[in-house]
């Protein structure tokens, strides 16, 4: 299938228990795109983890109106005010407490967010080009009880960069400052001469914040 009919398909799937998520990235204009055209009304889970780049909230505003997007923003129980102030900066102090920071500002808003959606279906903008760990995803799997749907994962930068022209839409406004990932302002790098994409984010140390992955994630002390 091309990737309007792996919308389609998804749609006429999960009907009303369909959501997707963008996190306002890079290339986060394409599936916007890509799926609004399909499903207009469909519920786009943002998470915001009160530590995304100025230029991320401008981005996500102009395209929220741009598009008409149905935003559902979700935000951790802990301010970051809060959370440094009884733990420190955690993102500095290893992979252990980067898991912690990620389950706290990321993967319990999205949680929370799949409860109060009633999501079954999640449509997710990953790619195979984007890194190690994305390579072997297929279009469709099973993540906590919830069928993930990846429209564009066969999809190379070219193919990318061409549909944004052609419709006319943006790249992040910190693409043309060198940044070819774009997360959280203490954990992404911009891209410099021998590093991989993946390699700009979390200071090397892993790719994935875990909102991607399956697992056991209710382990974790706050």
């Amino acid at each position: 299938m091309r990737a309007g009919e792996r919308i389609s398909w998804a749609v006429e799937t999960f009907g009303e228990g369909l959501v997707m998520t963008t996190s306002f990235g890079v290339h986060s204009a394409v599936m916007l795109h890509l799926v609004t055209r399909l499903v207009p009304t469909i519920p786009v889970i943002f998470i915001d983890t009160g530590y995304l780049f100025p230029e991320s909230y401008v981005f996500a505003r102009d395209l929220t109106e741009r598009l008409g997007l149905n935003l559902k923003k979700f935000i951790p129980t802990m301010t970051a005010a809060e959370q440094e102030a009884l733990n420190g900066r955690r993102w500095e102090k290893g992979v252990e407490e980067l898991k912690r920071y990620n389950f706290i500002n990321k993967i319990e808003p999205m949680d929370r967010a799949v409860r109060e959606t009633g999501a079954t279906g999640w449509l997710a903008g990953l790619r195979r080009e984007q890194s190690t760990s994305r390579s072997d995803l297929p279009v469709v799997q099973l993540q906590n009880k919830v069928t993930k749907i990846h429209p564009i994962i066969d999809w190379d930068a070219r193919r990318v960069h061409r549909y944004l022209v052609d419709h006319d839409l943006p790249y992040h406004p910190l693409w043309d400052k060198g940044y070819v990932s774009v997360g959280d302002w203490h954990s992404t790098s911009k891209l410099l001469d021998g590093m991989t994409e993946e390699q700009t984010r979390f200071n090397g140390l892993k790719r994935e914040c875990g909102l991607h992955e399956d697992s056991g994630r209710m382990d974790f002390q706050i």
